[in-house]
């Protein structure tokens, strides 16, 4: 039987990753600001995708951590794995993708990420893979439209003609923010970047404390995922849920 030990963590084109990530990701859609794409092996077979790339909007975040160059960070906007990879597949692919980004690109200090709770989960792997928790907020951003859609108000706001109208127009017609928090999570690869973290690292408990729990889609108080694990017990960042074909998404 497969363990995350056969995994294979290496480069793959945009288009490969994009393709994964539209099949199996919730959200169904790729971040037009990735630029570094890491594939998931087993057997020889792709089945799972990291995208790592610039956050869509630097300037927020960049003070996060004191004396940050500008392309002194990472965010990973999308990682989607699917069903078929054995037990703690997550914690072991970020740990390999974070040594191949360390050896190829060391001026890179921190990998951000953020985990929805609003849709998905409150990012099990993140904490089992040792990201810290940086911020938890009731979420604003992520929109239904009252046909059903459920898009950003960045997205809105950036298209307005092609979507109808920008985020303010859309809440006038009845579009409100869906129930449930957004999590910022942060993990250092440089050491350094920790002491110059400015704001507060929150314990785990907090979540839990304010009611942000969620697995697969899912509000609940009671942690039902095991760290580390892909598909019947796996919660992921971007948080995981089963499509129709049986996969997770993150």
């Amino acid at each position: 039987m497969a363990s995350a030990k056969d995994l294979k963590v290496a480069p793959i084109s945009a288009k490969d990753a994009a393709s994964l990530v539209k099949r199996i990701h919730y959200s169904g859609s790729t971040a037009a600001t990735s630029s570094l794409h890491l594939g998931v092996f087993l057997n020889g077979r792709l089945e799972g995708a990291m995208q790592f790339g610039a956050p869509i909007d630097k300037r927020k975040v960049l003070p996060l951590v004191e004396g940050t160059p500008w392309n002194g960070f990472l965010e990973l906007n999308r990682m989607a794995f699917s069903e078929n990879l054995p037990r703690n597949s997550e914690s072991r692919a970020l740990a390999i993708a974070f040594r191949l980004i360390k050896k190829h690109y060391p001026h890179i200090q921190w990998v951000l990420s953020f985990a929805d709770g609003a849709q998905c989960g409150d990012g099990t792997i993140y904490r089992a893979s040792g990201f810290a928790l940086t911020g938890i907020r009731q979420n604003k951003t992520i929109l239904k439209l009252p046909n059903g859609k459920i898009v950003t108000d960045l997205t809105l706001n950036v298209n307005p003609q092609r979507m109808g109208g920008n985020a303010s127009q859309w809440k006038k017609r009845g579009a409100k923010p869906l129930e449930g928090f957004q999590l910022r999570y942060i993990y250092f690869l440089d050491p350094t970047a920790k002491e110059r973290l400015t704001v507060p690292i929150l314990p785990f408990s907090r979540i839990d404390e304010i009611g942000a729990t969620m697995y697969r889609g899912e509000r609940t108080r009671a942690k039902q995922a095991t760290a580390g694990t892909t598909g019947k017990a796996a919660e992921h960042h971007r948080p995981a849920r089963s499509n129709s074909k049986g996969e997770v998404s993150i």
